[in-house]
């Protein structure tokens, strides 16, 4: 941790974990390019998930209310009591803290409120194993079996080679 982060850094009961709004846009798009593992998307498209998908998305905020960490996610059309995360990151300075997975466990908690979510889904390209565990320590604590499939195959992605986005479904959730 360099003299900057260590600055930054404060203790967990000075975080605060609420709605991402607008102006959060451009911190979230900065920790998930920081994050060096994460698809970056577009600045524009954190400022609309900012907008349009803060009511099942989360940021955690600092003692002085910056974001520095975030989960976003959205119910799926089609299945109207599963959310499906779209990322989760974490500043560094505060990495190591489990403030990814209290981010997650309060997001699911809020949107089942108002959804009765039951499922949770996300997608994790082979290899990025703080988020299996990440997902592996969601199901373990909430009493739910992990299904493991390929979503998009290598050769479904028009750009190029990509690695496979292997699809985690996560339920029946006991909340």
């Amino acid at each position: 941790m360099t003299a900057a982060q260590a600055d930054r850094a404060e203790p967990r009961a000075e975080l605060h974990i609420d709605r991402p709004t607008v102006a959060d846009g451009a911190a979230l798009w900065r920790m998930a390019r920081d994050s060096k593992t994460l698809d970056l998307n577009s600045s524009y498209s954190y400022l609309l998930w900012c907008r349009d998908f803060a009511a099942t998305s989360a940021v955690a905020r600092d003692g002085r209310g910056e974001p520095v960490g975030f989960v976003t996610g959205y119910v799926r059309p089609d299945r109207p009591r599963t959310l499906l995360v779209w990322q989760v990151a974490v500043d560094e300075a505060y990495r190591g803290r489990g403030l990814a997975a209290q981010l997650l466990d309060g997001l699911v908690a809020r949107s089942s409120a108002s959804h009765r979510i039951t499922a949770v889904e996300t997608t994790i390209t082979p290899g990025n194993t703080a988020s299996e565990r990440l997902f592996t320590s969601f199901a373990e604590r909430h009493g739910a079996e992990v299904e493991r499939e390929v979503l998009f195959a290598t050769e479904a992605f028009p750009d190029g080679p990509h690695d496979p986005e292997v699809l985690y479904r996560i339920g029946p959730l006991s909340l």
